[in-house]
């Protein structure tokens, strides 16, 4: 199933997409795609639904596919080839960051670039969302507690995280600096998450064309290292890293100025597409 959110900011109707591309109205089965639906009971529900008999929704604004999430956690430095653009090495752990909720958007919405930005970076990442609390996981039972997998642009400013002191999280957490959907998909569509094309355009010039195969620590390592210091919730989402082509590691380095449009994708996930404009 591929789980969406429709309408203006706060007023989204949970959604599914149907094999015509149509948007079916769920509001007469769940309150919204949050924690509550995505629960294994949850998505076993509305799998069990005929699709044709519910009402088809007018193409409107895509929200973020999930609701209630909290905590938005990142990781760094997790694709090979992107470590060796950005002339570092691929830690002997994870390296585990937050993004503030409040960053969270729509895959289409404008994206805000900060008052006294800089450096305004991209980042095409595989995300994924969490289904079931998870403590103490194993990688083998590791998926079990996947619900699935979105799209998401871990919109980063490189001055604010790294020349400014502290930790990387004021560069990862402007508000706007985290869309993601179109849609959430749930992990019986998504064969091997470790095997899925993605890319990214500024102004319709390819930046990025990578492949979560040379993703370092993979999905069900992940869930079971996170789940060693925190207990993830359902409505979680973990995104998982980027493949090289970033603003920072281009000589000379670039990055985006009010009025630029990206563009991302991956495999099965979906498209994005946000202008950036300037704060006001």
């Amino acid at each position: 199933m591929k789980l969406l959110r429709i309408g203006a900011p706060g007023h989204e109707k949970p959604a599914l997409l149907d094999q015509d591309g149509q948007y079916r109205d769920l509001s007469a089965h769940v309150t919204d795609i949050d924690a509550k639906a995505i629960s294994p009971e949850g998505l076993a529900k509305l799998a069990a639904l005929n699709v044709s008999t519910l009402p088809v929704l007018a193409e409107s604004r895509i929200g973020p596919c999930i609701t209630g999430t909290g905590k938005f956690i990142c990781i760094g430095l997790n694709y090979s080839d992107h470590a060796a653009e950005t002339g570092k090495s691929v830690p002997p752990e994870p390296i585990i960051f937050m993004k503030a909720t409040s960053a969270i958007s729509g895959p289409n919405d404008d994206v805000i670039i900060p008052r006294g930005s800089e450096k305004t970076d991209w980042e095409v990442e595989l995300a994924f969302v969490i289904g079931k609390t998870a403590k103490y996981v194993t990688q083998d039972d590791a998926l079990d507690y996947v619900a699935g997998y979105c799209l998401s642009n871990d919109v980063s400013e490189r001055a604010f995280q790294s020349e400014r002191s502290g930790q990387w999280t004021k560069g990862k957490s402007c508000d706007t600096f985290g869309p993601i959907g179109p849609w959430l998909v749930t992990k019986d569509e998504i064969a091997d998450p470790q095997d899925l094309g993605m890319w990214l355009k500024v102004n319709g010039e390819i930046m990025q064309n990578g492949s979560s195969k040379t993703m370092a620590y993979g999905v069900r390592f992940l869930v079971s290292y996170l789940s060693q210091f925190m207990s993830l919730h359902p409505g979680d989402i973990i995104s998982t890293g980027t493949p090289p082509g970033v603003g920072l590691g281009m000589t000379p380095q670039r990055f985006l100025k009010a009025g630029d449009v990206v563009e991302l994708g991956i495999d099965g996930l979906g498209t994005q597409r946000q202008t950036f404009i300037a704060d006001r």
